[in-house]
């Protein structure tokens, strides 16, 4: 389950984007255009220490991308290459946020999302000692494999859509402009519909086109 916080950021996570993301070789939109959240999902940390978000955004008028992040309490050693910034917490303070595709947290989470169907977390509030449950703004189902599930972070990370991440023998596939699991075949990644990919995650969103291929292993 993910503890959220009714609290101000500084910058805002999408404030944050408008700078990060028209560096990124998978971008699409318009530079320095305001970046717009469509939906997001988040995945459990099992030390709760870590702040494991995916958020699907358009820059301007352009497509939708998909961009995970993390939220740190103390800078990740070895990790400069995937920090995106940092931002101010009214309640916990500075937070270092990173594409998660290169925190050590974000794989195995998201190795049971795809092989697994281990889902997304449950967002609350706690209120005057009350838990009051944040409804999901999208929802998200993976593969039931018999695969292993991988552990400890990435071996190798590429950059580019699909970003891919080879972690304890499993390559995954985050597709960062996620486009139609109906059709016959993706037709950058060539997935086809019918799960001969290892496993499959698919999301979808109000108003959105569903569902809609979010990662896969291969």
């Amino acid at each position: 389950m993910a503890l959220l916080h009714r609290a101000e950021l500084r910058p805002s996570k999408l404030e944050l984007l408008v700078g990060w993301l028209p560096g990124r070789q998978w971008f699409a939109g318009e530079a320095d255009a305001p970046v717009s959240r469509v939906a997001a999902y988040r995945f459990d940390d099992p030390a709760g220490a870590v702040g494991l978000e995916t958020l699907l955004v358009r820059a301007g008028e352009g497509p939708v991308l998909q961009v995970p992040l993390t939220y740190r309490g103390a800078p990740l050693a070895g990790a400069d290459r995937f920090l995106v910034g940092t931002v101010e917490h009214s309640v916990l303070g500075r937070r270092w946020v990173y594409d998660a595709c290169g925190d050590p947290v974000y794989p195995p989470a998201l190795a049971a999302a795809v092989l697994a169907d281990a889902g997304q977390a449950e967002e609350y509030f706690e209120v005057d000692g009350e838990r009051q449950v944040r409804a999901p703004s999208m929802t998200v189902s993976g593969s039931h494999t018999d695969r292993a599930l991988p552990a400890g972070p990435a071996d190798e990370v590429v950059d580019g859509d699909p970003t891919v991440i080879r972690v304890g023998g499993v390559e995954l596939a985050l597709v960062r402009r996620p486009t139609s699991a109906d059709t016959s075949a993706d037709v950058r990644t060539g997935v086809p519909a019918d799960g001969s990919a290892a496993g499959r995650l698919v999301g979808a969103w109000p108003g959105g086109d569903a569902p809609m291929l979010l990662a896969y292993a291969r």
